[in-house]
């Protein structure tokens, strides 16, 4: 924080003298009897105060610290109006078994209100493999909708205009791959790529540190993702090339602090790379989106968004010297904590996912999906994505929360938090630009032994009762079953496979040959791949012949382990 308008002096000293005067009477009487519940309250990053007092913000400078809505450094938001002129985009994650079943899942939530598209994708199209590799046994559409070729691509968006209609795909190490199609399913339609809207994943680092659905070694998986970057900057500018996802790293067990300073690592890893390649960066990160997790702990959230946006703004001027605002933004999408979903007593999940939801658009999101209360039993049924649709749209339209901007700014405790989150995560990336970058801390093992020793903690803390999940190790139904039922979808899968077989019996062979040869030789070249998996896609060469070119050129990597 700033200096540049420190309260004055006299009035901090009598704000401390009466703080510790309430602290040696009134607290200290009240403690006699009722002592408190615990020795420490925390939230995931730091320890709480019992009360928070103009003390905590007299570093604060509202005019460089705070300031006003969409100007730098975007503290209150990054727009002038935020929800009062548009109303964050409403999503549902969503995507099971086949292109044809998760096109009629879409055109639903569309028919139900829902402003915006969120796919997932099955495990083997995430990892690179066709429905009918080996390694594909068993997952096809199990966890979400399976993509071999530009076909199924067509089938997913069939009826749904791809000009008009916001997509985010939650895929990253195939990621350029999977906006390829979609690029090219939008050609089948009649729209040129200037006007296709959406957002691609594509942060690969992530996979590494905490979610696995990794191919191939850091640094080539960086470059393929910095060249999608730069192509839609150039090609489809209303397309976010990048996603970074704070959201998997926090899943995995991290602090809201480790969560910023590790994403934030990620992200100047790719627009290091987007730098290296030619890019401009003050145009290629306005495409820069993000995703970012919101737990439990209602107030560290709020301030979480508020020191994310403040924070990446500064950077972004402190590093690259970016003078575009747009680029200076941080816009983000954020679903509510996955994890923090129990099993038991489900319907609770209503609860917290309705407060973390708050705390996001509370924060000033741009983008918000609601886990649904029985994900943590099976996939999500159409009750609960209605449900956690409904709990947005209420939040929007009967709590006020869209009303005005940014109402937490000016409490000593929220500020207080923002600037320590912005605190912390700056230690944070200062050690890992020390170790040589984020690569460098992936490779070896300091990001995931940190998640790990966060998350650790974090179960100790339930195991021993010092952190209370209801209906978990307190206030508990002992006549209640709470075994996951995972409900598997079998028949997806030969009428994929026989999707799969069509595709590569009706198409061009000879072009698909001389597609896959121009990627083999561009693997090696330092040129842009983003145009000759364009031109593969268009053959309806497969996701897994595509990936299988680059495993062969550049290899597949092996986890170290850590200890």
């Amino acid at each position: 924080m700033t200096t540049t308008e420190p309260r004055p002096g006299n009035e901090l000293e009598a704000i401390a003298a009466a703080h510790q005067q309430w602290e040696d009477t009134a607290v200290a009487k009240v403690l006699a009897r009722f002592p408190e519940r615990k020795a420490q309250f925390e939230s995931s990053s730091a320890p709480q105060k019992r009360v928070y007092t103009p003390e905590d913000t007299a570093s604060v400078s509202y005019l460089e610290d705070i300031g006003f809505p969409g100007q730098f450094p975007f503290t209150r938001g990054v727009q002038p109006t935020m929800y009062r002129g548009r109303l964050w985009t409403m999503r549902q994650y969503a995507g099971f078994g086949t292109a044809k079943e998760t096109n009629e899942r879409f055109k639903h939530l569309l028919a139900n209100g829902q402003t915006g598209l969120s796919a997932a994708f099955d495990l083997p199209t995430q990892t690179g493999y066709d429905s009918d590799h080996i390694m594909s046994a068993g997952e096809v559409g199990q966890v979400g909708v399976a993509i071999d070729s530009l076909a199924d691509m067509e089938t997913l968006f069939d009826g749904i205009p791809l000009d008009e209609v916001s997509t985010s795909m939650t895929i990253n190490a195939p990621a350029a791959i999977l906006v390829a199609m979609y690029m090219v399913a939008a050609e089948k339609q009649g729209h040129s790529h200037s006007v296709v809207m959406g957002t691609a994943q594509n942060d690969v680092l992530k996979e590494y540190v905490a979610r696995g659905t990794y191919i191939f070694p850091p640094a080539e998986s960086v470059r393929l993702a910095a060249n999608l970057i730069n192509y839609c900057a150039e090609h489809a500018p209303k397309f976010n090339s990048i996603s970074v996802s704070g959201y998997h790293i926090r899943e995995a067990g991290s602090t809201a602090a480790q969560e910023i300073g590790f994403a934030f690592s990620n992200a100047l890893a790719y627009l290091d790379e987007c730098k290296r390649q030619g890019g401009d960066l003050n145009e290629s990160a306005q495409r820069v989106s993000w995703i970012f997790n919101t737990h439990n702990h209602f107030f560290e959230e709020i301030a979480k968004y508020r020191a994310l946006r403040r924070l990446w703004a500064r950077l972004m001027v402190e590093r690259y010297g970016i003078t575009n605002p747009n680029a200076q933004m941080l816009r983000t999408h954020t679903q509510t904590g996955g994890s923090t979903l129990t099993a038991q007593q489900p319907k609770n999940n209503i609860a917290r996912a309705a407060l973390q939801a708050m705390a996001a658009v509370v924060g000033g999101v741009q983008s918000l999906a609601l886990s649904c209360y029985d994900e943590a039993l099976a996939l999500p049924t159409t009750e609960a994505q209605q449900i956690a649709l409904r709990t947005q749209q209420i939040i929007a339209f009967e709590s006020g929360a869209a009303d005005t901007i940014d109402p937490m700014a000016g409490s000593y405790y929220v500020e207080s938090l923002t600037d320590t989150l912005e605190e912390e995560a700056r230690k944070i990336m200062a050690r890992i630009e020390d170790m040589g970058g984020s690569v460098q801390a992936i490779e070896d093992g300091f990001m995931q032994y940190e998640i790990q020793e966060a998350s650790m903690r974090w179960q100790r803390e339930v195991e021993s009762k010092e952190r209370i999940v209801v209906g978990v190790n307190e206030y508990i139904d002992p006549d209640e079953d709470a075994t996951p039922i995972f409900r598997p979808n079998l028949e997806v899968v030969d009428a994929q496979i026989q999707r799969l077989k069509d595709v590569r019996a009706n198409r061009d062979h000879a072009a698909v040959e001389a597609a896959l040869k121009r990627l083999r030789e561009a693997a090696h070249q330092d040129v842009n791949l983003m145009e000759p998996i364009i031109e593969a896609v268009r053959t309806y060469a497969t996701l897994g012949e595509m990936c299988d070119v680059f495993r062969e050129e550049w290899g597949e990597y092996t986890p170290k382990t850590v200890v």
